[in-house]
């Protein structure tokens, strides 16, 4: 399996949320952790975004129905 990183662009059109929203979720634990790429440089894995969008969508759905 492949582990593919995501940069904040990619993650921010991804989620359709602002940076300043992801990280206020990432605070609060609502949001998944970014690694460190060295320096000041960070993304996101790529499966744990889809499963926090997949965990959204489930209660999204629950809710409505």
């Amino acid at each position: 399996m492949v582990t593919k990183i995501l940069r904040l662009p990619a993650v921010k059109a991804r989620t359709g949320l602002s940076r300043s929203t992801i990280y206020l979720r990432m605070s609060e634990g609502g949001f998944p952790a970014p690694v460190s790429l060295g320096g000041r440089a960070v993304g996101w894995i790529e499966a744990e975004v889809d499963a926090w969008l997949n965990q959204r969508i489930e209660a999204s759905r629950k809710a409505v129905g």
